[in-house]
């Protein structure tokens, strides 16, 4: 089963997303904030980090510079609702994903399977 692991420090959209995932057949590890991701890295290994990109404690971007290191081609998702740090996402990580806030359940599903896919 494709294990995902999931940062996002809303506490609705990240069980929003944890069920839509679930229901569509992932294993879907959960964090509130950045520096619990780092922490569940642990668990891994994972096939994709998704992760939201402005968090308390480790901000997305490190939590996904961490993952690369100790999972070197882990695929990553960004979401994020600030387009000026989506960009930043981009520079960052550039074969990562990036989603802007609000997206829809269905899209994030949508874009998940592509890129396991890929």
């Amino acid at each position: 089963m494709t294990k995902i692991l999931l940062a996002e420090d809303e506490n609705s959209v990240r069980s929003f997303l944890t069920r839509a995932l679930q229901r569509a057949g992932y294993d879907v590890v959960s964090c509130p904030d950045g520096d619990s991701a780092i922490e569940a890295l642990d668990q891994g290994p994972y096939d994709l980090l998704l992760t939201d990109i402005v968090m308390p404690g480790a901000d997305g971007i490190e939590v996904a510079k961490v993952a690369s290191q100790r999972q070197p081609g882990l695929k990553i998702m960004f979401i994020t609702g600030f387009a000026a740090v989506a960009l930043n996402a981009q520079k960052a990580s550039p074969e990562a994903k990036v989603l802007e806030k609000p997206v829809h359940l269905r899209e994030i599903v949508t874009e998940v399977e592509r890129l396991i896919a890929a």
